[in-house]
């Protein structure tokens, strides 16, 4: 870990308030765009960059950072960015379900609701990978990241980069075998 991330993270474990002005110097505008490629929306990014600042603020004295603060920071931006997409889709899905047609077809509500029920069983997939799994997969498929970017920001070789993202697929595949036939 970095000496200034060091200093950071004892900063606020002693109740330090600098350590929040040091850690938002330092990571601001990196969260920002880390959450702007997964969420496309700059107001909402910044939103929730604070979100990930006061959080970090009320758990100082447990915060207990294994890999790198960039890591950590990145980790807590891309989980906060995955939830907020879940919160539009849902609220989008409850918006769709308002509006639909009473009278639309038993096949077209068939169809609306077994693809409902993929989507749902998909994103329940993703949330049950092994942590170590579900992290790589995240960042290659949701970040856009290249399997040497990923490798590089986490400190592994490309090789468990491959391995992590293909036991990801294979446990999706075997998640979603009863909607493929």
């Amino acid at each position: 870990m970095l000496q200034e991330d060091e200093h950071i993270l004892s900063l606020l474990a002693s109740n330090d308030e600098k350590s929040i002005d040091l850690l938002f110097d330092k990571y601001y505008t990196y969260l920002c765009n880390v959450i702007y490629r997964v969420i496309n929306d700059s107001d909402y990014a910044e939103d929730i960059v604070q979100e990930i600042f006061m959080d970090i603020w009320k758990k100082r004295e447990k915060i207990n950072v294994q890999t790198s603060l960039r890591a950590y920071l990145r980790r807590a931006a891309v989980n906060r960015s995955l939830n907020h997409i879940r919160k539009q889709r849902m609220k989008f899905d409850d918006d769709e379900d308002a509006v639909l047609d009473i009278e639309s077809s038993t096949i077209d509500g068939q169809t609306t609701m077994e693809k409902n029920e993929l989507e749902r069983r998909i994103h329940e997939s993703i949330d049950a990978l092994p942590p170590k799994c579900k992290l790589v997969f995240s960042m290659s498929r949701f970040e856009n990241m290249s399997y040497q970017e990923i490798a590089d920001a986490l400190g592994i070789s490309i090789k468990t980069v491959e391995n992590q993202i293909s036991k990801a697929l294979r446990i999706l595949r075997s998640a979603v075998q009863s909607y493929l036939v």
